[in-house]
């Protein structure tokens, strides 16, 4: 009754009508009093509402109504069952005419009758006919090669498997190794870090110091009139510049330094001018005299 209950629809009982109606009222006490008999109990007492009149007569069509399929069915079961019971007597009576009783077979020929009825049936089979075991046997076949398949596939998917836990395992393992040896070097990793934290600390000391270092240059070179235009390529051929110059001058500065000889006084200048000349006067002299004693000696 409650799983009757379970497939009503809901919409039906709550839509159903606003006020009495005799012959649902009729119809469901009917149903009551023969669903309640058939377990020996009584009818409970409950208030007949609208509401519940309309639920317990949706009830009672869908019981009515599985009943009756009920009731087809149970009848094309005995029907069956009538047919096969004739058809068993109609078998019997042809097996005793032709001497092929169950009484006059072999314990050997009925437990054979039976396996193959065990067969049959194992194999879903309606008849004992040759053709239909083979036929079922080959569908066991082809059945078994699928199954095969599909066992020989998840093998294959299992070994794949298999490998990359294999790989997964040994990878875990070199990161665990890896873990182990990092934590082994966080401690000189760590007096590292304090160690470049301070030289960071000096650098951005050092960092402040020059940048104040290249404001105070930039001011002293705002002060003395140093300009964008004074490059390095500027000051290349400035140097270069100077050199040829220097290069020019230099046989001037040779001639004018040999005149630092000389008296300022043209008169002190002659007289200098006429010692040099004796003095020149008496190296040739000595000159001579040394290369006539030379030679009067070779002689």
């Amino acid at each position: 009754m409650s799983d009757l209950i379970s497939t009503i629809d809901p919409s039906i009982a709550v839509d159903g009508k606003t006020g009495f109606d005799t012959s649902h009222i009729a119809e469901v006490k009917a149903w009551l009093v023969s669903q309640f008999e058939a377990v020996g109990k009584d009818v409970p007492d409950f208030e007949y509402t609208p509401r519940s009149v309309a639920h317990l007569h949706s009830l009672v069509t869908v019981s009515q109504a599985k009943t009756q399929a009920a009731g087809i069915v149970a009848a094309d079961l005995r029907q069956k069952a009538v047919e096969y019971r004739s058809q068993a007597a109609r078998i019997k009576e042809i097996l005793e005419n032709v001497g092929l009783a169950q009484e006059n077979l072999s314990t050997n020929a009925v437990a054979s009758v039976q396996v193959l009825a065990n067969v049959a049936n194992l194999l879903n089979i309606r008849d004992t006919e040759i053709s239909s075991y083979l036929v079922a046997m080959g569908d066991i076949s082809l059945r078994k090669t699928g199954v095969e398949e599909k066992r020989a596939k998840v093998q294959k998917e299992s070994r794949v498997l298999l490998d990359y836990t294999r790989k997964a395992i040994a990878r875990l393992t070199y990161l665990k190794r890896t873990l182990a040896h990092l934590e082994d070097d966080a401690a000189n990793c760590e007096a590292q870090m304090v160690h470049w934290k301070t030289n960071l600390a000096i650098m951005l000391q050092k960092e402040q110091q020059y940048i104040q270092q290249y404001y105070n240059y930039k001011a002293l070179l705002n002060r003395v009139g140093y300009t964008s235009d004074i490059s390095h390529g500027v000051l290349v051929e400035m140097a270069e510049h100077r050199e040829e110059l220097e290069k020019k001058t230099k046989p001037i500065l040779d001639t004018l330094r040999s005149y630092q000889d000389l008296p300022p006084d043209k008169a002190l200048a002659a007289l200098a001018i006429e010692e040099k000349r004796r003095q020149y006067t008496a190296a040739e002299k000595y000159l001579e005299d040394v290369l006539h004693s030379a030679l009067a000696t070779t002689e």
